[in-house]
């Protein structure tokens, strides 16, 4: 791609993006992160995947999208027991170990890998609930994810309030407000879309609005500062991820004074010519620029009226790909912590390209502006 890609490129770079997704989805219906790194090959990640399926969707691949969705719904309602007997557990009052958890990632064919990670990750859950909502709203009722749902809702109602790992697969001792952002979204989508509202019993919408109520009170008294939102609970800095708690989430609304300020922290702490790193300390692979970030910036600015701005965030993730059509995980254009890369590649390879949620988030912003498919 250029450095400024004219509309046919960013239409061909949409139909690439598609077609890398499409002919990467397993049979199963899961999503790989990326068809070849060393790290992510074979497993699939509910965040990633909902978001991946999310641009699926609008683009129009109402199918490939409703197959996740019917592949997130299976592995979960296969752990209905387990599920039950860690919300029984936590109802005596029993501390209940990390790895007694369910997992963030699974196998392609929905099983629990053998390869050790940093596994306790609640937001993915809340992450599937949203876009699934969202997908039926665009194309119709997916079948057989009730028990899914129901089991989403019961596991995350119950450790909604737990420390995790983050976005990044760290800080697993911090309540992260991104992860309390995607939470609510999904218990909120949950408890109000009549197509998984209808999972759940009266009791289990209850506890999803509680929990969902709960989630909007702690956050306003423990994760704002300086009028935006924080990393995690009492801190002070940003990081990218809370991009999603104002557009897709709804944490906090678009037109919020707390909204616009998160955005404009991130852009001005995190956004450097365009691309937009994790957070300030960020050492993975030296820290780059993630094309998948500056599609959720992109988001936030369409979602506050920005389209100049929105355009241009586009544009800068088109120039990002290769000459195949793929998008990375992250650019080095500008590393913060450019002494720490080459142990990355020492330890994975080459950063993981195409990475298919890049290529999903692409979609997402390009359905925003009009592009391609549908926004709504």
């Amino acid at each position: 791609m250029t450095d400024a890609p004219t509309r046919t490129g960013l239409l061909a770079l949409a139909e690439a993006s598609h077609r890398v997704i499409a002919t990467h989805q397993a049979p199963s219906g899961a999503y790989p992160a990326s068809p070849t790194f060393s790290a992510y090959r074979g497993y699939s990640w509910f965040r990633d995947g909902a978001f991946i399926a999310e641009g699926a969707s609008r683009y129009g691949d109402a199918e490939g999208a409703a197959a996740f969705h019917r592949w997130c719904a299976e592995v979960l309602a296969k752990r209905t027991d387990q599920v039950d007997a860690l919300a029984a557990r936590a109802g005596r009052g029993e501390h209940i170990p990390v790895a007694d958890l369910l997992p963030t990632r699974y196998t392609i064919d929905g099983a629990v890998g053998n390869d050790p990670w940093w596994d306790f990750q609640l937001d993915g859950y809340g992450t599937w609930l949203w876009a699934l909502a969202s997908h039926t709203d665009r194309h119709g009722v997916v079948d057989g994810v009730d028990g899914g749902v129901a089991t989403a809702v019961r596991y995350l109602t119950t450790f909604w309030s737990r420390p995790c790992y983050d976005w990044w697969e760290e800080h697993v001792d911090q309540r992260h407000v991104s992860t309390l952002g995607a939470i609510r979204a999904g218990l909120a989508a949950a408890t109000t879309h009549p197509a998984l509202a209808g999972a759940l019993s009266a009791g289990e919408r209850a506890a999803a609005a509680d929990a969902a109520g709960a989630i909007d009170a702690l956050v306003l008294s423990s994760g704002v500062a300086d009028g935006h939102l924080t990393k995690w609970l009492g801190a002070a800095d940003v990081d990218a991820s809370l991009l999603a708690c104002v557009a897709p989430f709804g944490l906090v609304a678009v037109d919020s004074e707390v909204g616009r300020t998160t955005v404009a922290a991130v852009e001005h702490a995190l956004c450097v010519d365009g691309g937009v790193h994790r957070y300030a300390a960020d050492t993975f692979y030296g820290g780059g620029q993630w094309p998948l970030l500056t599609a959720f910036l992109g988001w936030n600015q369409a979602a506050a009226g920005r389209e100049d701005e929105a355009w241009a965030s586009l544009r800068w993730i088109a120039a990002q790909a290769t000459p195949a059509g793929e998008l990375p995980e992250q650019v080095g254009h500008h590393l913060l912590a450019p002494g720490r890369e080459q142990e990355w590649i020492d330890r994975w390879g080459t950063v993981a390209t195409p990475l298919l949620w890049s290529h999903g988030m692409y979609l997402v912003l390009a359905s925003e502006l009009a592009l391609v498919g549908r926004a709504r």
